[in-house]
């Protein structure tokens, strides 16, 4: 990835969420979210170049030739949840609020009598309802334009009728990729999974599209390690020292000078590294 997506992955990480002080945990969600912009960048970039066209945008839609051309990248079946939570259609809200708590999910899809996905209800849309049973009213004339369709909405009392519709889906057969797209788009955390004649059969979500698109720290090392380190190439692993944290490769030891941009450019070309810290002494 370059350094302008990963520019740009932060930037958009960043303005994910309010300025103001981040939590540790909200510090490590926040690496999480780059690390996952900045492999859609990278896998848009792959495709671009396999193709020998610019980079698509993240509101193009994925072409069939683009799936061909990668039939080992993982699939949605590869890390869908199933069976998959559901509700159906005349759940009365207080089933669907318990059914969201009991399984602590963000939203659930809304299923006919044959388990076709007719629509998905969210916390949004439980928190518009319970606003209006707490606080009855009806929006001012400013914000009755905009407001209208929520309000009317919230007075529904069952699945069926709090529910956003149609649902985003994607199908077992699609890509990772694709499906993280989908996510990052639409801003969801969770994507109900359709068998072709549209029922369902299994949810993803994004933490799980995030895991197969980028591995974990330890994998990182392990592949500099056997790429660079031990083969023996450019420096000796008794030399030099090599950590990972949230992407971030840190080298650390004694190495010739003169070798340093091409260590430190070889590691930048290892999948998934997000930067390389230069801590490396003249040997």
């Amino acid at each position: 990835m370059s350094d302008y997506e990963r520019r740009a992955a932060a930037r958009e990480a960043r303005g994910a969420v309010p300025r103001r002080s981040w939590t540790p945990e909200e510090e490590r969600r926040q690496d999480l979210l780059q690390r996952y912009l900045g492999a859609l960048a990278s896998v848009s970039a792959s495709e671009a170049r396999a193709s020998g066209s610019p980079a698509a945008p993240a509101s193009a839609p994925a072409r069939p030739q683009d799936r061909d051309r990668a039939p080992q990248a993982p699939r949605v079946r590869d890390v869908m949840n199933a069976p998959a939570v559901s509700v159906a259609g005349d759940t009365p809200f207080p089933d669907v609020v318990r059914a969201l708590s009991g399984e602590h999910l963000s939203s659930v899809p809304v299923v006919d009598s044959e388990d076709h996905v007719i629509g998905v209800v969210s916390e949004s849309d439980l928190l518009a309802k319970a606003a209006v049973m707490a606080v009855p009213h009806r929006p001012g004339p400013i914000g009755r334009f905009r407001e209208r369709h929520l309000y009317e909405k919230s007075r529904g009392e069952t699945a069926a009728t709090l529910m956003t519709y149609p649902a985003v889906t994607v199908h077992p057969g699609d890509l990772v990729a694709d499906a993280a797209w989908t996510a990052a788009r639409g801003r969801f955390k969770r994507l109900p999974v359709m068998d072709h004649l549209g029922r369902l059969v299994g949810t993803v979500s994004r933490i799980d599209l995030l895991r197969a698109l980028i591995r974990d720290d330890t994998e990182i090392r392990e592949e500099i390690e056997s790429r660079i380190l031990r083969r023996g190439l450019l420096v000796s692993p008794d030399t030099v020292d090599v950590t990972v944290e949230n992407g971030i490769v840190t080298v650390s030891g004694t190495l010739d000078p003169e070798l340093v941009p091409e260590l430190l450019d070889a590691i930048r070309e290892i999948e998934d590294v997000v930067d390389v810290v230069d801590r490396l002494g003249p040997g």
